[in-house]
């Protein structure tokens, strides 16, 4: 794992769009297509913007989600699915083809199976993502399963991950919150060939200093890319804040 700091939220967005971007044309040099995850939440929002202003050919672009919240309809402001919509698919001319998470399917167990199906068609090029405030990957909380094999799953949601997601503006109040998503699964994550994490905010340092610097645990499940050959943790100086310096490289 790879570690890049940056002089705030703006040029953090900048540095792993461009990193992912190149990613994805090297995908689309070896093999004609690429696919990619992207991620949702309020640590992606300099990423998304700076990823539409890179020179990509969208129509060989293949794109899944990591996960939705159960129960949610697309309509509702606080929908991956909405969000994405808005500041992802809308904005990527010709993409090839999106692959949404319905949290609000009326068969969860055919929805996991359809997901499943086609996200483990062929390999992942890119996976952009984040890591929550109590160390999620994706909404894989603690203590996560780092074993099954399945691309997507139903987990719960702790309270603190809930309480992140009322932080952020997306719900009234915590009890709007869901209690269970469907999430990608750690090890699915994990095939993609590369990670490009993008962790803003002092809020997430706490979280960023047990995925880098502790043990590879369940309890930090972001600790899991420590094995990763291919992740790159983007970070602005307040979510930098509790590292050792030295183990940073500054551009």
């Amino acid at each position: 794992m790879k570690m890049e700091i940056t002089a705030d939220k703006t040029a953090l967005g900048r540095s792993a769009a461009h990193a992912g971007a190149a990613a994805i044309r090297t995908a689309i040099q070896a093999k004609g297509e690429a696919r990619i995850i992207v991620a949702t939440g309020a640590s992606q929002f300099e990423m998304l913007d700076a990823l539409m202003a890179e020179p990509l050919d969208w129509s060989k672009v293949s794109a899944f989600h990591l996960d939705e919240y159960i129960g949610l309809p697309a309509t509702h402001p606080a929908s991956f699915r909405s969000y994405l919509q808005e500041r992802f698919v809308a904005r990527a001319p010709g993409l090839a083809s999106f692959t949404p998470v319905n949290g609000d399917a009326p068969d969860l167990a055919a929805e996991i199976e359809r997901l499943n199906r086609l996200v483990s068609a062929a390999p992942i090029d890119v996976c952009f993502a984040g890591v929550g405030e109590n160390g999620h990957l994706a909404f894989n909380d603690p203590p996560a399963d780092f074993d099954t094999e399945a691309p997507y799953l139903v987990v719960e949601l702790d309270e603190a991950c809930r309480r992140q997601q009322l932080g952020e503006g997306w719900f009234p109040d915590l009890d709007a919150v869901p209690r269970q998503a469907i999430s990608m699964s750690v090890r699915q994550i994990m095939k993609s060939a590369a990670l490009i994490l993008s962790v803003p905010d002092a809020r997430k340092a706490a979280a960023v200093k047990g995925a880098v610097e502790g043990p590879i645990t369940p309890d930090v499940p972001a600790s899991i890319v420590q094995r990763h050959p291919a992740a790159t943790l983007y970070l602005d100086p307040d979510s930098a804040a509790g590292l050792d310096r030295s183990r940073l490289f500054t551009p």
